[in-house]
């Protein structure tokens, strides 16, 4: 291996803390370097090494630093890359990437200018459900596949401490914020849409940002995909059914990654990515004798660290990144 990437962070709130430095503190390609904290310096506390920077002009100007994570609010996506990469130095923007599709026009085109290279971080394409949604739709079990059900639900009635999470501003609410993960695992299996319908709205009391949301969107062969997330479920739906012209498979929101991350487990651990047990999808299907078939299906494990992996064989060895721009595009135009 190449020598890793020297990686700096844009925030250490959740993001920062769950789902990016204990991969790059862990995958081999990365050194995480530096951190931006503007109050509270909390980072050393978890990686006494870290350099906490208080400006961003600061921590851009080190030209150690050749990757930087834009984990800030969704609102700062576009001027914070921007900013990166006009510094010289290759970019991995938390989603949704920006607010609205031109904005990431703009950034790839300048990425293209100044030689550097554009990433989204859309880590559930790598989640243990939709991992085996994939692999029963390719498997051709289902048969032609009419119609999926997404649903990212949580129950989370009161308005969050997270102010730029309920201010209504360009980006904020559910939509953005988990729609994004949703539209994204559908392109990436169905690719660019045909055409859409989207419903979102207020339910919280006085809440000022979108607390549920849902679209239909149409795909080639005339799938249909329909998307629902909300704040407001107390008994969480099965978050995946898919219905095929030969069968169905249903499947339970059960990724642990998060929840493991959370609870402070290393990405090396060996059960991490691991589901609970009794959490297998069913699979329903009538095979070529005409009978019915019930199959329990695990999930495969889940890996956000092959996003990782896949952001380090881009800048070391040019090789692809399997996230195409186009899809984020695409992705963009239905959140907006």
């Amino acid at each position: 291996m190449e020598k890793p990437i020297v990686t700096a962070l844009l925030a250490y709130g959740m993001s920062g803390k769950v789902f990016h430095a204990p991969f790059l503190a862990t995958n081999k390609g990365f050194e995480l370097y530096a951190v931006l904290e503007r109050n509270e310096k909390k980072a050393v506390n978890d990686y006494p090494e870290i350099i906490s920077f208080s400006a961003i002009d600061e921590l851009l100007s080190d030209e150690k630093i050749e990757l930087v994570v834009i984990n800030t609010p969704n609102n700062t996506h576009f001027d914070y890359a921007k900013q990166a990469l006009e510094s010289g130095k290759h970019v991995l923007i938390e989603k949704p990437a920006t607010t609205t599709p031109e904005e990431f026009e703009i950034l790839l085109a300048l990425a293209e200018k100044v030689n550097r290279k554009v990433f989204v971080y859309q880590n559930r394409r790598w989640s243990s459900d939709i991992t085996a949604a994939r692999e029963i739709i390719n498997s051709g079990k289902l048969g032609d596949v009419i119609e999926i059900h997404l649903r990212f639900d949580r129950y989370r009635p009161t308005i969050s401490a997270k102010t730029f999470k309920e201010t209504p501003i360009p980006s904020s609410g559910i939509w953005y914020d988990l729609g994004s993960h949703l539209i994204d695992q559908a392109i990436s299996i169905f690719g660019k849409p045909v055409s859409h319908y989207r419903s979102k709205n207020s339910y919280r009391e006085n809440s000022l940002v979108d607390d549920f949301a849902f679209m239909h969107i149409v795909f080639p062969n005339k799938v249909n995909v329909f998307i629902t997330t909300s704040m407001l479920v107390s008994d969480a739906q099965a978050g995946i059914v898919i219905h095929g012209t030969k069968g169905s498979f249903i499947k339970e929101f059960c990724d642990e990654q998060e929840n493991q991350l959370i609870d402070g487990m290393s990405p090396l651990d060996s059960n991490f990515g691991n589901e609970k047990p009794n959490k297998e999808g069913k699979l329903t299907y009538i095979n070529a004798n005409n009978e019915t078939i019930v199959e329990s299906i695990p999930s495969i494990k889940g890996n956000f660290n092959a996003l990782f992996d896949e952001v380090y064989e881009s800048i070391r060895k040019r090789k692809s990144f399997s996230i195409d721009n186009q899809d984020i595009i695409e992705q963009l135009k239905l959140l907006t």
